[in-house]
C-alpha cells in the first residue's frame, strides 16, 4: 500500500492527518517508515529554512498545503474509489487518536461499578465515516505500535485492550514527541496487559493477604481505634513492593514517601518492616520512643532498609501532621538534600514517592506549588511518582460534584505534563504493571508521573465514623464487595497458579505470625550501615548557649573580600553593583563601617570557604528584595541567565561548599515546607528561606505550626533551618510592616526555635556563622529590618567581626554612670535608633538607658538580669515596642520581664495602641503613633 501511496495521487491535503502520523513514524526512527516515505520526509527537511522553523513538523504541513493546491508533478490524478480508500483511511488514524486522547473515559476503572459509563462519540466508529463494512477491511495502523496493517476489527480490539480495559492512559497532553512516543510503545505494544509469571503472582497475593489480615485484625483487636484502614485500596501494598524491589536495579539506592493516614500504618508494617508488636503496643498507649509530646500513631515515620535482588534499598517514611499533603514538599527537600549529599547529579539513587487521597490531591493547593516546583533548577529532584488511593469518596460527606471542578482528580498534574496511569485497584496485576512502568518513565525522563489507584473504602473515613449517613448507595455496593484479595485469590485459582487452600493459607500464617507480634518472614536488614547516613549525635544534648567563636581574623575577612568582589574581566555588571563591590572592599579595609549585606555576605563566604554549604531560597533572594545582597551579578550586556550571571560566592576555593541562591517561584506554603525537609536532611549546611516581606509567612503558617515549631517535640527530627522575615514599621502599610512576631513567639517552647532580631549589622554576620559552627541544630528565625540595610548608625565597625559574637543583651554603653539613670527602657529591632534620637532631642541621655535585647527567645534570663543589675536603684523599667500593644513581643515576654524586677520596680509598656491591623496605612498617621509612644517612652514625669 505505500507503494501505491507514492506511485498514485494519494498527497492531498486533505489527508494530512496519515501522512502526520507516517511523519511522526519518522521522526522517532526514520528506519520505521516505507524507504519512498523516508526520502520524501528526508527531502522536507532538507528544505530551505526548516531548520530554522520552530517544529519539525512545519515542513510537512506546508508540503500537505502545496500538494492540495497543485497536486504532485507527474502523478495522475486519484479515482473516485481512491479517493474513498484514502478517506476511509483517514478516518481510522482519527479513531486511533481519538482512543489515545479519550480512552480512559471508557476505561472500566471503578470496582464497585457504580456510574454509567458516558458514550463519547469520539470514540464510535461511525463517527467517522466507518461502517460494519469496514471492518474486515486492512488498513494502515500509523504510528500505532504492532503490525503496520490490521483489519479494522482488530485495531479496535486492540486500542479498547491498550486504553479502555483495568488501565486508563492520559498522556496526550504532554508535548514531547519522545515521551509520547514513549508510552504509546510501552502501552500499545503490551496492550497495557501484564504478564507476569506464577512466582510474581503469587508474591502479589501474598502482599494484597498482607495488607487486608492486617487490617482485619486490628479491626477486631482494637474495637473503634483509629487507623484509617487502608481496606478496598490494598492493591497499593503490592504496588510498592513492585516499586522497591524493581528500583535497586536502576540504581535507586534509596526511597523518600511522604503520605497520609489512608493505609500508613499498613505501609509501616507491610511494606517497611514495623514490627507488628511495636504497632500493637502504640494502640496500647505505649509509645516505643518517649518524646516531649509525641504524636498518635498515624502520624509517625520510619525507616529501614530492604533487601532486593540488586542490593538494600533505604526506604523512609517521612513524618506527617493531619495537614494531609503539606509532608509533599517536604519530601520533596529531603530528597533533594540525599541527593546532592551523595553527588547524584543524575538524580537516581534518591526517589521520592508520595501517596495521595483523592480529595486533597487537587483540593490542596500545596500540590500546585510541589508541582511547580518539580522541573525547576533549585528544587528539582528528577521526577516523583506519586500514587493516589482514590476511594472516590473523598472525606464521606462529599460528592464528586462538590469536590473538584474537573472530571478526574488528578487533573492537576497536567500543568507540568505528567504522564497519569488509571488503575482499577480491584486487578492488582494491573495496578503493579502501572507501577513498574511509572518507574520506568521516571527513571528515563526525570519527570513526575501519576497512578490513580481507582478503590473504595470498606470502612469510613475514620473507624468510628458511620458512612452510611452520607453515603447510602455506595456503602450497600461496598457491603456486597468480597474484596480485593478474594478476587484476585479465585482468579489465580482458576488460572492454575495456586490451590484454593493455599491462598487460605497465607491468611493464617500471618494471622499467626501477627499473635506473636512478628512477621510472616524477615523482610528488614538489621545492623546495616547505610555509607550516606547522616550522624545526628553531635547534636544531641547541646544547649542555645554553647560557646562558639564566629569572629574572623581582618586578613581572613579582606581576602575573602577580595574573592567575591572580583568579577570576571568580560562582565559588565551594573554601575549600583560596582559601586556595592567597590563598597565592600573599603569595608573590608577598614575604611567604612560594614553595612548589612556585606556582613551577611561575609558569613555566607567564611562558611562555604571551610566546607560548609549555603542555599538560601526566596523570591528576590539572588539580587535581594531590598537591593542590598547582590549575590548574582548580572552582565548588562547579556540575556541569558546561564551565560550573563555570575554568583561569587561560588568562586571562593577549589574545595569550597556549595552556595546556591535561588530566585524561587511564587508560593511560601510549599518553599518555605520544601526548605525544613531539605534542613531535616542536611545539618552541614545553612538552610535559608527569605520572605519576600516578613508578612507572607502568613501563606507557610501550615509549614511553621506543624513542622517548624513542633517537629522536634513530636518526632524528634532536628532541623536548622533559617527563616528570614523583613520587620519594621515604616509607614509602608499593614502588609509590609509587621512578620507577625507574636504569633512566633507564641509558639516557642522547650527551646524549640531561636528568635532573633538583631539591631546591627555585626550581629546579623555572628548569629549566621553561629548557627552552623555551633553544634545545635534548631530553626533560627530571623526579623530584619528593611530600614537598616542602608542606616549608617547601624552599621559595623570592623572591629566588630574581628572579635566578639552574637550578643543576646546589648547594654547601654553611653550610659558611664548607671546612678544618674531614672528609666529603663528594653526594646528590640530598629525601634532601638527611634528611641536614641527620641533621647538626644529631649536631652535625657542620661536620665534613660536603653537596652537591646537581641534574642527574644530562647529567653537571655541571665544576660538580661546581669544588664538590669547595672540599674536595681531604677524604679521604672519599660517594654517599648513599634507594633500595636496587642502584637509584637509584650504579652509573650511580660512575665519574663517581671521576673526579673525588683520588688520596688515596675513594669511599664510604651508603643502603638490596640489594633485588627498589623500597622496603619496613612503615613501622617503612622508617624503621630511613633512621635506618640516615643514621648510617652521620654516622659520622666510620671
Amino acid at each position: 500500500m505505500m507503494q501505491a501511496m507514492v506511485s498514485h495521487s494519494y498527497l492531498f491535503g486533505g489527508n494530512a492527518p496519515f501522512i502526520e502520523e507516517l511523519y511522526e513514524q519518522y521522526l522517532a526512527d526514520p528506519n520505521a517508515v516505507p524507504a519512498e516515505w523516508r526520502t520524501y520526509f528526508d527531502k522536507l527537511a532538507q528544505a530551505p529554512g526548516a531548520a530554522e522553523r520552530d517544529v519539525p513538523h512545519q515542513p510537512i504541513q506546508e508540503s500537505f498545503i502545496q500538494l492540495a493546491k497543485k497536486g504532485v508533478p507527474g502523478q495522475r490524478a486519484s479515482a473516485a474509489t481512491e479517493w474513498e480508500a484514502m478517506q476511509k483511511q483517514v478516518a481510522v488514524l482519527k479513531l486511533i487518536s481519538a482512543y489515545r486522547v479519550l480512552g480512559s473515559r471508557h476505561a472500566n476503572l471503578d470496582p464497585l461499578k457504580r456510574m454509567d459509563q458516558e458514550t463519547l462519540a469520539e470514540l464510535d466508529p461511525a463517527t467517522h465515516g466507518l461502517t460494519d463494512a469496514d471492518m474486515a477491511v486492512q488498513f494502515n495502523v500509523g504510528s500505532l505500535v504492532g503490525p503496520q496493517k490490521l483489519p479494522l476489527s482488530e485495531i479496535i480490539a486492540r486500542l479498547k485492550q491498550t486504553y479502555c480495559g483495568n488501565l486508563g492512559l492520559e498522556y496526550m497532553h504532554i508535548l514531547d514527541s519522545e515521551e509520547k512516543r514513549w508510552i504509546q510503545k510501552r502501552f500499545e505494544g503490551d496492550l497495557s496487559t501484564p504478564r507476569y509469571d506464577a512466582d510474581t503472582k503469587k508474591r502479589i497475593l501474598k502482599q494484597i493477604t498482607a495488607a487486608e489480615t492486617l487490617e482485619r485484625y486490628l479491626h477486631t483487636k482494637y474495637v473503634g481505634q483509629k487507623r484509617f484502614s487502608l481496606e478496598g485500596g490494598e492493591a497499593a501494598i503490592a504496588a510498592l513492593d513492585t516499586l522497591i524491589q524493581n528500583s535497586s536495579g536502576q540504581g535507586v539506592q534509596e526511597i523518600i514517601i511522604g503520605m497520609a493516614h489512608r493505609g500508613r500504618l499498613n505501609v509501616l508494617v507491610n511494606t517497611l518492616g514495623k514490627l507488628p508488636r511495636d504497632l500493637f503496643a502504640e494502640f496500647e498507649g505505649k509509645p516505643m520512643v518517649e518524646l516531649p509530646s509525641g504524636d498518635v500513631k498515624y502520624h509517625m515515620g520510619f525507616s529501614s532498609d530492604i533487601p532486593t535482588a540488586n542490593g538494600p534499598v533505604h526506604i523512609s517514611l517521612a513524618f506527617n501532621p493531619s495537614h494531609l499533603e503539606i509532608v509533599n514538599p517536604v519530601v520533596e527537600g529531603s530528597v533533594r538534600a540525599r541527593q546532592e549529599r551523595r553527588n547524584d547529579t543524575e538524580r537516581k539513587q534518591v526517589l521520592p514517592v508520595l501517596i495521595h487521597g483523592d480529595a486533597a490531591f487537587g483540593g490542596l493547593g500545596v500540590n500546585q506549588g510541589t508541582f511547580n516546583l518539580s522541573q525547576t533548577r533549585g528544587y528539582g529532584t528528577g521526577g516523583t511518582i506519586h500514587i493516589v488511593i482514590n476511594n472516590q469518596v473523598g472525606f464521606t460527606t462529599s460528592d464528586t460534584r462538590d469536590m473538584r471542578s474537573t472530571i478526574y482528580c488528578t487533573d492537576i498534574a497536567k500543568m507540568i505534563e505528567a504522564p497519569i496511569l488509571h488503575v482499577n485497584g480491584d486487578d492488582p496485576e494491573a495496578v503493579c504493571y502501572a507501577m513498574q512502568a511509572a518507574l520506568d518513565y521516571r527513571m528515563t525522563f526525570k519527570k513526575d508521573v501519576v497512578i490513580d489507584l481507582v478503590c473504595y473504602r470498606k470502612l469510613g473515613h475514620n473507624e468510628g465514623d458511620d458512612p452510611f449517613l452520607t453515603q447510602p448507595m455506595m456503602y450497600k455496593k461496598i457491603a456486597k464487595h468480597p474484596g480485593t484479595r478474594a478476587l484476585y485469590a479465585e482468579r489465580l485459582v482458576a488460572e492454575g497458579v495456586l490451590k484454593a487452600e493455599e491462598a487460605e493459607g497465607l491468611i493464617r500464617a500471618y494471622r499467626d505470625a501477627l499473635d506473636k507480634g512478628e512477621h510472616v518472614e524477615q523482610t528488614v536488614l538489621t545492623n546495616y550501615r547505610r555509607e550516606h547516613a547522616v550522624d545526628w549525635t553531635p547534636y544531641l544534648g547541646t544547649h542555645w548557649a554553647h560557646p562558639v567563636d564566629t569572629a574572623l581574623p581582618q586578613a581572613d575577612i579582606q581576602r575573602l573580600t577580595e574573592k567575591f568582589t572580583t568579577i570576571p574581566a568580560d562582565f559588565k555588571p551594573h554601575p549600583t553593583v560596582q559601586k556595592v563591590l567597590a563598597a565592600r572592599r573599603a569595608m573590608a579595609a577598614g575604611e567604612q563601617s560594614v553595612d548589612w549585606g556585606m556582613a551577611e555576605t561575609l558569613a555566607y563566604a567564611s562558611l562555604v570557604t571551610n566546607g560548609f554549604g549555603v542555599r538560601l531560597s526566596g523570591e528576590d533572594s539572588g539580587r535581594g528584595t531590598f537591593s542590598h545582597r547582590h549575590a548574582v551579578v548580572h552582565d548588562q550586556n547579556r540575556e541569558r541567565w546561564d551565560q550573563g550571571a555570575y554568583v561569587p560566592l561560588r568562586n571562593m576555593s577549589d574545595n569550597q561548599g556549595d552556595f546556591l541562591v535561588i530566585d524561587s517561584i511564587l508560593n511560601e506554603e510549599a518553599v518555605l515546607a520544601y526548605e525544613y525537609g531539605y534542613s531535616c536532611a542536611a545539618p552541614d549546611k545553612l538552610v535559608i528561606w527569605e520572605a519576600q516581606f516578613g508578612d507572607f509567612a502568613n501563606g507557610a503558617q501550615v509549614a511553621i505550626d506543624q513542622f517548624i515549631s513542633s517537629g522536634e517535640t513530636k518526632w524528634g527530627r532536628l532541623s536548622g533551618l533559617t527563616v528570614f522575615l523583613p520587620h519594621g514599621y515604616d509607614g509602608q502599610g499593614p502588609e509590609h510592616s509587621s512578620a507577625r512576631l507574636e504569633r512566633w513567639l507564641q509558639l516557642c517552647a522547650e527551646h524549640n526555635m531561636q528568635i532573633v532580631m538583631p539591631s546591627e549589622a555585626a550581629q546579623m554576620f555572628h548569629v549566621l556563622r553561629r548557627q552552623v559552627l555551633r553544634p545545635y541544630r534548631k530553626p533560627l528565625v530571623v526579623f530584619m529590618s528593611k530600614r537598616l540595610l542602608r542606616y549608617k548608625d547601624s552599621m559595623s565597625p570592623i572591629d566588630a567581626f574581628t572579635s566578639g559574637g552574637f550578643r543576646p543583651v546589648i547594654g547601654d554603653a553611653s550610659i558611664t554612670d548607671p546612678k544618674k539613670v531614672k528609666r529603663v527602657l528594653l526594646c528590640a529591632g530598629q525601634v532601638y535608633y527611634d528611641l536614641v534620637n527620641g533621647r538626644k532631642e529631649r536631652g535625657v541621655e542620661e536620665e534613660i538607658a536603653i537596652v537591646r535585647i537581641e534574642q527574644l527567645y530562647p529567653f537571655p534570663t541571665e544576660q538580661l538580669a546581669a544588664e538590669l543589675a547595672r540599674y536595681a536603684h531604677v524604679k521604672e523599667v519599660m517594654w517599648v515596642q513599634e507594633e500595636p500593644k496587642n502584637q509584637g513581643a509584650w504579652y509573650q515576654i511580660r512575665h519574663r520581664l517581671e521576673g526579673l524586677l525588683g520588688a520596688k520596680q515596675t513594669l511599664l509598656f510604651s508603643g502603638r495602641p490596640s489594633s485588627a491591623s498589623p500597622a496603619v496605612g496613612y503615613m501622617s498617621k503612622h508617624v503621630a503613633q511613633l512621635k506618640a509612644f516615643v514621648e510617652e517612652a521620654m516622659n520622666l514625669a510620671k
